[in-house]
């Protein structure tokens, strides 16, 4: 299916449909939560199902360095397992050096939270691409609650942050519908006085409200709005933390069944949080033949089984604005897919996408440019004119960017659309999805 030299991978087209039940990986939004809060509380968490991923290993490497004491093995699955102890009380200590969190942004905004509360003076730094991505939007409410960076009023990592043992609690209307920006809060709101409040104009990823309780936090949760009361000391989750399997990740054998005629796909044991599956309604709504089924919950967080047919003349949607926080992972392969669909596709206010691990808005027009299909922008409106029966022409190369989620896309382009293509970059999928060609496979056999 795929040969690689160096950094470029050629993928080819798939010999047979994609058919068979699979598991994918689990969350990465769950599994760095774990991590970070479990480091945060007094005690020793048991935790199994998490993704091993760089971006994770950057979390578990950042609070390695900061105290915890995290003893998780590779399991015959691939996920991690095992426990953490955290500092508890007594806080993170100071790093010897700086904080490299990689090319992971949750790992760099949950940190400022969860660092904030402390007296400590922590530099967190990360690769080229994180360091051109917005911080803007974390340290501006945590500077109203008491904390320091250094540059001051500077745009991007590396950044010093001096926290505060003395942090107020706020009241803050976010910019932005953002679970980064609003875990951070809420962490930082753990350590102040009094009751911290967070309200977004429209509902993100809600996994940090779901989750805090089981480490004994005192919060709130309503539509678009979150709360805690502080200060609080995290403790150890008393029951075992299971990480369900990515949405995110789910989506690309999803909409590879969607791609290659004959396919029909499970994806079991996923989480079917409703902030996570935007993706499923916005294929429902192109007709495509996808179904969920909850058969189960891990902690607060319902899972089942996504079903997936292919299916024949899909078409062209709208997806409002206040939906995209939903999919905004996931809009790169949906748009592949509505590249195929009949009419035009029009995702509402996508200016997310621009400061994600690459500008992924341009990077989705470039990449279906050369596929012949037209996407252009109407103000922050991503389109795209679909061709039904598309084919990729031959000799294609897609660049990645060094991002995950493109890289994947284009490999489906390849599996799906006809033609081999070439990929650079395509091990950036080790950021999320390192199993993604081993899961294409084992549909294929």
């Amino acid at each position: 299916m795929s040969t690689s030299s160096r950094n470029v991978q050629r993928i080819n087209p798939l010999e047979s449909p994609l058919q068979g039940v699979v598991k994918v990986p689990g969350d990465k939004s769950i599994s760095h939560r774990s991590v970070l809060f479990s480091a945060m509380a007094e005690g020793t968490t048991r935790i199994r199902g998490v993704l091993d991923s760089e971006d994770v290993r950057s979390s578990i490497r950042a609070v390695t360095e900061l105290g915890a004491q995290v003893n998780l093995e590779v399991q015959p699955d691939g996920s991690l397992a095992g426990s953490v102890t955290g500092w508890g009380a007594q806080g993170p200590k100071q790093p010897e050096g700086d904080i490299d969190c990689g090319n992971s942004g949750t790992t760099a905004r949950l940190l400022m939270g969860v660092l904030a509360p402390w007296d400590i003076e922590v530099t967190l730094t990360g690769d080229d691409s994180l360091c051109t991505r917005p911080m803007r939007r974390i340290t501006a409410p945590l500077m109203k609650m008491g904390v320091r960076f250094e540059p001051a009023g500077k745009e991007h990592l590396p950044i010093t942050e001096i926290g505060s043992r003395s942090l107020k609690a706020i009241d803050y209307d976010a910019p932005m519908a953002s679970a980064q920006l609003k875990t951070a809060v809420i962490l930082a709101g753990l350590g102040a006085q009094g009751t911290t409040t967070l309200r977004e104009p429209s509902s993100s990823r809600n996994h940090t409200e779901l989750m805090l309780p089981e480490y004994g936090a005192d919060t709130t949760a309503g539509f678009c709005t979150a709360s805690v009361n502080g200060p609080c000391t995290l403790k150890a989750a008393d029951d075992v933390l299971s990480v369900p399997g990515d949405p995110s990740s789910a989506a690309f054998p999803v909409c590879g069944a969607l791609l290659v005629p004959g396919s029909y796909v499970q994806i079991e044991d996923v989480s079917l949080n409703p902030a996570r599956i935007g993706f499923v309604r916005t294929l429902e709504r192109m007709g495509a033949d996808i179904s969920i089924v909850r058969t189960g919950s891990a902690g607060k967080e319902p899972i089942g089984t996504i079903s997936v047919r292919y299916t024949d003349e899909l078409h062209g949607c709208e997806v409002p604005a206040d939906k995209i926080a939903t999919e905004i992972d996931e809009i790169p392969v949906l748009a592949l897919v509505a590249a195929t669909a009949k009419g035009v596709t029009v995702f509402r206010d996508v200016s997310e996408l621009r400061v994600k691990e690459t500008d992924r808005a341009q990077a989705i027009i470039d990449g279906l440019a050369l596929l012949g299909v037209d996407a252009w922008m109407e103000g922050e409106n991503l389109c795209i004119e679909g061709q039904p029966g598309l084919k990729a022409p031959e000799g294609l190369v897609f660049d990645s960017g060094k991002d995950h989620r493109l890289a994947m896309t284009w490999a489906l382009a390849g599996m799906a659309l006809g033609n081999p293509v070439d990929i650079v970059g395509f091990d950036s999928v080790n950021i999320s999805y390192p199993t993604f060609l081993k899961t294409i496979e084992r549909l294929t056999r």
